[in-house]
């Protein structure tokens, strides 16, 4: 990816790094987005630490993720109703795998459920507030399909947005 994108722009700095371990100096930023990243990081406690510290006074740190709901659970089955069970422990961290094909390109995806908490604690002992938490499913002109109205039940993704305090 870092390789595609020097290509395509030539002029724009691109950088590769460990989101634990950010190569800005404290307060260098007065934005950090973390966009569907975090659930995916193994250090994602060290990972917000680093927004913060490089975030200035005043900035914000936005984020999206699998909503915990979403990441600890499944649908037994495919129609509309089909019931969605948690079938092992919301508040412990697992590994979950996604398979998704397309155009002859299969690609899996390997995450991390981790409840709420787990995101939101880390936040606030780095001393960032929490400003506005939302939890986005489906849009309801987008489910189209019985399979696809399930998720007009369960919240697919958790969007969070705290501020460092001046």
């Amino acid at each position: 990816m870092v390789r595609a994108a020097r290509e395509a722009d030539p002029d724009h700095e691109v950088l590769l790094g460990d989101a634990a371990e950010l190569p800005f100096a404290a307060g260098e930023f007065d934005l950090v987005v973390a966009f569907m990243s975090l659930q995916d990081v193994d250090d994602h406690v060290g990972a917000i630490a680093e927004a913060a510290r490089v975030l200035q006074p005043g900035g914000h740190l936005c984020l999206a993720i699998v909503h915990p709901l979403n990441s600890a659970g499944e649908f037994d089955g495919q129609s509309r109703d089909s019931p969605f069970t948690v079938r092992s422990s919301y508040l412990e961290p697992s590994s979950y795998a996604d398979s998704v094909e397309r155009d002859g390109l299969e690609l899996t995806f390997v995450s991390r459920h981790r409840p709420l908490e787990s995101y939101t604690e880390p936040i606030v002992e780095h001393g960032l507030l929490i400003e506005r938490l939302r939890e986005s499913t489906v849009p309801p002109e987008v489910a189209t399909t019985e399979r696809s109205q399930r998720w007009l039940r369960i919240p697919l993704f958790l969007h969070l947005r705290a501020v460092k305090p001046t």
